[in-house]
């Protein structure tokens, strides 16, 4: 049984390389190595087992020749090795395989011949064709169907001639497979040249009674024989009550070659059921090569609703400036659906004469289509700034509102200054809102941000003190070194509100390499609330951004040396567990000497080090040297979970045992470190009995909590 499995684990595997290897020697014309054959044979002649013979088949595929042929002959009738052997004969060149295989199918009988005529017909041989002839009418169906598929890739008129009696005469199962031998002839000859003789043998096929697969089958390659003649039977498949017969239909429409099939869909649009005809939209649609947009853009203006959204969505892809005039209209249509669709395809259509047309189209716009162009104008990036500021002024609300937030994503930094001006003085106070967003956008989205800063920095002067609020909040999303030294000027400066604003932004600053600039401000702001706020934005750029652990250690020491706030320590002290490293436990450690801070200190020293242990990082010394004493540590028992499901986990618990009260798991989690969850979807507790200097104890642990076993007492 274990040799047996092991034999599958290898062909399986084998099998995955094969397609590319044959593939390889053919394509690449890989030269097959003689002495790597010998190797080979010699593995066949062997008493190897099956597996290692199984290999040796496999790569005789690559430098196999009429040299082991018979070697690889003799294995036809192994079930074992049978297929193994037929992949190397199917690659070998030369005439010794197929003659080899031939021989083969005189003699064998049951799944071990269908193996042979299947690798008969994948080398098409020609001169097996007399032979596989005689097996279509053998007893065993599952024969006579292989070799009227073998037949059909062979695809000779002969063997074409000695298929066809089937399709009428045989039994059902020999009868499909007839046929499928059948229409392989007919691609062949239809390959060749041959399209009138393999209409023929299609329609022969299409005419006998067969399972609906064949039928299919046969029908799609007599429209494509036909060519543009087909043309009419392709409409037919279309018309059909038959859903096979339709959906036949579709994706042969979408292979048709040249354009004359395009004309045909465009007319059978106009005739379909709207479910059917949405389906046939999206099979115009895929022939983007020749395709007839305004057909697409026709139906997309009108018709029944799913025909429609279908014809809409297709433009998304094939669309150009000739669909405008369609979409345009749809997005201002009262079904929302249809609008939605519209818009979005509009947004998406693509082609720079469609943003020349709407641009163009922009200063004689009118009604509902106004906002609608400008709104496109926002979302397709469209160059258009005279126009959207000579809508600033327009009556209606929607047309400004549209022409603000378009401006916020097209405007360039030469014409910042108008969105700043109607920043600072609003033209309509209910437009502010909308006028700050705007100036958002585009200061965010110019690729110069220190230019932009400027801008905005040198706006601030001559602003009243509500829009330097606004303006700093702006230069605040900008970043940079020129927005960071405006903000720091207005933290400093004699305005409250300027500094409350400042210190506001300096606080969730978003540059680590600025830390330095608000480390300064906490020292010397004006107000210990201002400070405050910069130094815990400073304690954040050390949580959020990667930086060496030496830095990040730096800035915790720093900020603890400034502050004596509790609630700011321990901000300090989250970011040291947060970011585990031996520099930042030797600042937990140096912080456990701080009266009010030890206890806190000690659980994030002993955190640290629990993280570190995971991590294999041996931080004993270290923590004896902080005063944790070194200690004789005994697990007597060790129990997780909850209520009456307990695991007993002593052997892992004792595996882990230092020198130190400290417990390191190995995995990340209770869960992971002790094989698994005992209770799911309960609360469960880690309870351990332990000696420490042979003095018992016992503890319990919340899910996850540090293991620290206190000292008995």
């Amino acid at each position: 049984m274990l040799l047996n499995q092991r034999f599958v684990r290898t062909v399986f595997l084998a099998a995955l390389m094969f397609a590319a290897v044959t593939a390889a020697r053919a394509a690449d014309g890989i030269k097959a190595s003689p002495e790597k054959e010998k190797e080979l044979i010699a593995v066949l002649r062997s008493d190897a087992p099956p597996q290692d013979k199984a290999i040796a088949c496999k790569k005789l595929a690559i430098d196999g020749s009429s040299e082991s042929v018979a070697d690889l002959a003799k294995l036809l009738s192994d079930p074992q090795l049978a297929s193994w052997s037929r992949i190397a004969l199917e690659a070998i060149p030369g005439t010794a395989p197929d003659e080899a295989l031939r021989k083969a199918s005189e003699s064998l009988e049951g799944r071990l011949l269908v193996g042979v005529l299947n690798s008969i017909g994948v080398r098409r041989d020609a001169n097996a064709v007399e032979a596989l002839a005689k097996r279509l009418s053998d007893k065993d169906e599952d024969v006579a169907s292989a070799a009227a598929v073998a037949l059909g890739r062979i695809g000779s008129e002969a063997a074409a001639k000695s298929l066809r009696p089937l399709l009428t005469s045989a039994p059902a199962k020999v009868r499909s497979a007839a046929a499928e031998g059948c229409v392989l002839c007919a691609e062949q000859w239809h390959s060749a040249g041959k399209s009138a003789e393999a209409v023929a043998l299609y329609d022969e096929v299409r005419k006998a009674e067969l399972p609906k697969q064949r039928i299919v089958e046969a029908t799609r390659g007599a429209i494509l024989a036909r060519k543009d003649e087909g043309i009419p039977l392709l409409l037919e498949q279309f018309r059909s009550a038959d859903k096979k017969m339709f959906e036949l239909a579709l994706f042969t429409a979408r292979e048709f070659p040249g354009s004359e099939v395009d004309k045909a869909l465009a007319t059978e649009l106009a005739k379909a059921t709207p479910e059917r005809g949405a389906l046939i939209v999206q099979a115009m649609a895929d022939r983007k090569e020749t395709v007839i947009v305004a057909a697409v853009s026709k139906a997309a203006g009108g018709g029944p609703k799913p025909v429609r959204l279908a014809a809409i969505k297709a433009l998304s892809q094939i669309g150009d400036a000739s669909s405008l005039s369609a979409l345009l209209e749809t997005a201002i249509d009262t079904d929302e659906d249809l609008a939605l669709a519209a818009k979005a395809t509009l947004a998406d259509l693509p082609g720079d004469k469609v943003n020349s047309e709407i641009a163009a189209m922009l200063p004689n716009a009118k009604g509902k289509t106004y906002p609608l162009l400008i709104e496109l104008v926002g979302q397709r990036r469209i160059e258009a700034t005279s126009a959207l500021i000579k809508a600033l002024d327009n009556t209606d609300k929607k047309v400004r509102s549209a022409a603000l937030l378009a401006l916020g994503e097209t405007v360039a930094l030469k014409n910042l200054p108008v969105l700043i001006a109607l920043v600072v003085k609003p033209k309509n106070a209910d437009e502010a809102e909308v006028a700050q967003q705007a100036l958002k956008t585009a200061s965010i989205r110019m690729p110069d941000r220190e230019a932009c800063a400027e801008v905005l920095s040198k706006a601030l002067d001559d602003s009243p003190a509500a829009a330097k609020t606004i303006l700093l909040e702006t230069l605040g999303d900008v970043g940079g070194n020129k927005a960071l030294k405006a903000i720091v000027a207005a933290a400093k400066s004699d305005s409250p509100l300027l500094q409350d604003a400042g210190s506001k932004l300096l606080g969730k600053w978003n540059g680590v390499e600025d830390a330095p600039v608000l480390l300064d401000y906490a020292k010397t702001g004006p107000s210990a609330q201002y400070r405050s706020r910069a130094l815990k934005g400073y304690i954040a750029l050390a949580r959020r951004f990667a930086m060496p652990d030496e830095q990040r250690a730096e800035m915790c020491q720093k900020a603890l040396d400034l502050t004596k706030q509790p609630a700011e320590q321990k901000l300090v002290i989250d970011v040291l567990e947060i970011k585990p490293s031996t520099e930042t436990l030797k600042v937990a450690i140096k912080l456990m000497k701080n009266p009010e801070l030890k206890e806190d200190a000690t659980q994030a020293a002993l955190r640290i080090a629990q993280k570190l242990g995971t991590k294999g990082v041996n931080v004993s010394e270290q923590l004896t040297k902080a005063g944790f004493e070194k200690v004789k540590v005994e697990i007597v028992k060790a129990e997780y979970g909850s209520g009456a499901t307990q695991k007993d986990v002593t052997a892992i618990v004792r595996k882990q045992v230092t020198d130190l009260p400290l417990i390191t798991l190995a995995g990340d989690g209770y869960n992971s470190s002790f094989g698994g969850d005992p209770a799911p979807n309960t609360v469960k507790q880690l309870k351990i009995q332990y000696k420490i200097n042979g003095k018992a104890g016992e503890a319990t642990f919340a899910e996850n909590a540090l293991i620290v076993l206190p000292m008995p007492k």
